[in-house]
C-alpha cells in the first residue's frame, strides 16, 4: 500500500480550493503508475492510499471509504471487474477503470460492474485528473432545490430527497451515476433528452469523451429495472434523438 497523505483545505493546481477530507484509492500493480497518479491526486488535495491487487483494493475501499477509486482492469488475484463488483456492494465512490484493452466489449463490461468512467492506457495523468474533477463537480439535480415528491411510473418509484428507487415495493440499488441519470429523465418525463444533453446534465458541461458512456449506463439502468428495451415500460429510446422516461404502462 502507498502512503496516506493528510491535508486540510488545499489548493488545486489550477488555484481552486479543494474541500478537505476527500479520499482517493489508486489500484494498479505497476508501482511507477501508482506513484504518478497518486502524486497528481495529492496535488488536488486528496488523501491517497494505494493497492497492488484486487483483494487489497476491496479491503481498503471498505476500510477507508474513499470518494474516488482509480481501478486497473488487469490485477493480480481478483481482477478489476470483480473488485469493482465487490466494492459496489458497499460503496458509492466514483470509480474510474483503467484498461490497456481497446475492444469495446471490455469497456462495456467494465462499466456494467458499476464503474462511472474509463480511461484507456496509455493516458495523460492530466486527462485523468480532469475526469476526476468533472465527476466531483457533477450537478446533483435534487440538491439545493425545493423538496420533490416521490415520482411514480407504474411499479417504479423514485424519491429524489431520500435518494431511493423502488420497483414493485422492493429497493433497487443504483450507482450515483445511474441514480442521477434516472433523476434527470424522471424529472421531465415527456422530454426527449439527447445524449449530449444527458452528458451535460449528469456528467457536467466540462466532461469530455464519447457519448457511448450514456448508452452503457442506460443499458445498466434497464437491466436493474427489468425494463426490456424492445418493449420498455420506463426508459424509452427516441430514434434519432436519445431517451425519455416512459409512462410505466
Amino acid at each position: 500500500m502507498g502512503s496516506v497523505n493528510g491535508s486540510g483545505i488545499g489548493t488545486t493546481r489550477t488555484g481552486r480550493p479543494q474541500p478537505a477530507g476527500l479520499r482517493a484509492l489508486v489500484v494498479d500493480d505497476e508501482p511507477p503508475l501508482v506513484k504518478v497518479v497518486s502524486s497528481y491526486l495529492e496535488r488536488e488535495g486528496f488523501e491517497v492510499a494505494s493497492a497492488g491487487d484486487g483483494e487489497r483494493a476491496v479491503a481498503l475501499a471498505r476500510e477507508l471509504d474513499p470518494d474516488v477509486i482509480v481501478l486497473d482492469l488487469m490485477l493480480p488475484g481478483i481482477d478489476g471487474i470483480e473488485a469493482c463488483r465487490q466494492i459496489r456492494a458497499f460503496s458509492d465512490a466514483y470509480i474510474v477503470m483503467l484498461t490497456a484493452r481497446v475492444e469495446e466489449i471490455d469497456r462495456i463490461v467494465g462499466l456494467s460492474t458499476g464503474a462511472d468512467d474509463y480511461v484507456t492506457k496509455p493516458f495523460s495523468p492530466g486527462e485523468l485528473m480532469a475526469r476526476v474533477r468533472a465527476m466531483l463537480r457533477r450537478p446533483r439535480p435534487s440538491r439545493n432545490q425545493a423538496p420533490s415528491a416521490t415520482r411514480r411510473f407504474g411499479e417504479l418509484e423514485l424519491d429524489p430527497q431520500a435518494h431511493e428507487v423502488r420497483l414493485a415495493g422492493e429497493p433497487v440499488e443504483l450507482t450515483k451515476t445511474e441514480f442521477d441519470l434516472l433523476d434527470v429523465l424522471s424529472a421531465e418525463p415527456r422530454v426527449a433528452f439527447s445524449r449530449e444533453r444527458l452528458l451535460d446534465r449528469v456528467w457536467g458541461g466540462d466532461w469530455f469523451g464519447d457519448d457511448h458512456v450514456v448508452d452503457v449506463h442506460i443499458a445498466n439502468l434497464r437491466s436493474k429495472l427489468s425494463d426490456d428495451p424492445h418493449t420498455p415500460r420506463y426508459i424509452r429510446t427516441v430514434r434519432g434523438v436519445g431517451y425519455r422516461m416512459g409512462d410505466g404502462q
